[in-house]
């Protein structure tokens, strides 16, 4: 379901990116800095969200399916993911790296488990 979850809002954001000014936009006020950052590059940015959506799709089907495919795929995403709220530590934003790295952290030791990974066997 992270994954699923994962894919909607990037497509939610893509989709905020390209068609900027719309009643969505308010949703930005969840994130203020990602939006200011994000809106310099957005005609480029939200199509490259388009396709990460499709790719955490993909992802997720693999995975649900017990695809070993899927299975390193999940945990190449979970990686990213923290090694993305590591440098979110680095930059000073302390509560959403330390959460980021935290819950990252924690499904990664559950996807590591040896019951887990053998069910992708």
């Amino acid at each position: 379901m992270f994954l699923a979850f994962g894919s909607a809002m990037i497509a939610l954001a893509g989709t905020m990116l390209i068609w900027p000014g719309t009643r969505l936009d308010t949703l930005w006020l969840l994130n203020e800095s990602a939006h200011e950052e994000l809106r310099k590059a957005a005609s480029h940015i939200g199509p490259l969200f388009w396709a990460l959506a499709i790719i955490l799709i993909a992802v997720a089907i693999g995975w649900f399916r017990q695809r070993v495919w899927g299975f390193h795929l999940t945990v190449a995403v979970l990686c990213t993911q923290v090694v993305g709220d590591l440098v979110n530590l680095a930059r000073g934003d302390l509560l959403r790296g330390v959460a980021g790295v935290l819950i990252g952290g924690a499904l990664l030791l559950y996807l590591l488990r040896s019951e887990i990974r053998t069910a992708f066997q």
